[in-house]
């Protein structure tokens, strides 16, 4: 079964951890994928190991002019858009007074407002499609017990989330869904994470109910792929934590 077939979708840093398992889901249900990355080595691997249906663009999310002329070429290429997924970000982490001002800018350039210039250039693409589906990613960084060294993170995230909801808001009408998911997953980042904070990793890791973080591709991507699929058109608006139980978003 290909319930995605005939549909095309971006995915933005797409070239490891969580964008390359989006990526691969997506393509094994039947989507067309263009998978952009700053690193072109990265994403024309995973277009390799993708194989037919996938093709990579080199976009740098921050800067402005290359994510509307890629949104154009991908749709110039495939005739369309229908699917956007936001996974591209730079983590600015630390505590507030380590946090330079130019990590904060990176966080809020590569997260929030790239995201904000996708989903604008992805729009008239997916109205014209009769709707479609947006996928922006944040954290439950954003309603952490302890902000201690996660406020700038939290602060990128939690931009996200209201992006999401006033796009939903605005855009319902076109058919256009805009959803977050709040994933942990084994990706590089997470895994950097626990090399240099194996104590808090052991204590946080204790508090996933399902004692396990997820697979990029198996838990997370395919998660987003049915989000993405006709079995969930009435859901739009939400934060969708996948991490096995642990966040509280109510």
């Amino acid at each position: 079964m290909n319930p995605l077939g005939g549909k095309v979708a971006i995915v933005t840093g797409a070239g490891q951890g969580v964008g390359r398992g989006i990526a691969l889901a997506l393509a094994g249900r039947g989507a067309t994928v263009a998978l952009l990355g700053r690193t072109r080595a990265k994403i024309d691997a995973v277009a390799d190991e993708i194989g037919a249906g996938a093709v990579a663009f080199a976009c740098d999310v921050k800067d402005a002019d290359a994510v509307r002329a890629t949104v154009d070429a991908v749709a110039e290429r495939f005739g369309g858009i229908d699917i956007l997924v936001n996974n591209a970000q730079e983590v600015p982490l630390g505590p507030l007074l380590s946090v330079s001002d130019a990590a904060f800018e990176a966080g809020f350039a590569s997260g929030p407002l790239a995201s904000f210039r996708f989903m604008k250039a992805c729009h008239p693409y997916l109205e014209r499609r009769g709707g479609g589906t947006m996928i922006n990613l944040a954290s439950s960084a954003g309603i952490r017990w302890d902000m201690s060294s996660y406020g700038p993170y939290a602060a990128v995230k939690q931009a996200t989330r209201a992006l999401t909801r006033a796009a939903a808001a605005e855009w319902g009408p076109a058919g256009i869904r805009v959803l977050t998911i709040a994933p942990h997953a084994n990706s590089p980042g997470l895994q950097g994470w626990v090399e240099n904070n194996p104590d808090e990793a052991e204590a946080f890791f204790r508090t996933i109910p399902l004692r396990r973080i997820g697979d990029c591709e198996r838990d997370i991507g395919q998660a987003v792929a049915a989000l993405c699929g006709p079995d969930l058109a009435y859901l739009t608006g939400a934060t969708i934590p996948l991490d096995g139980g642990q966040a509280n978003f109510d």
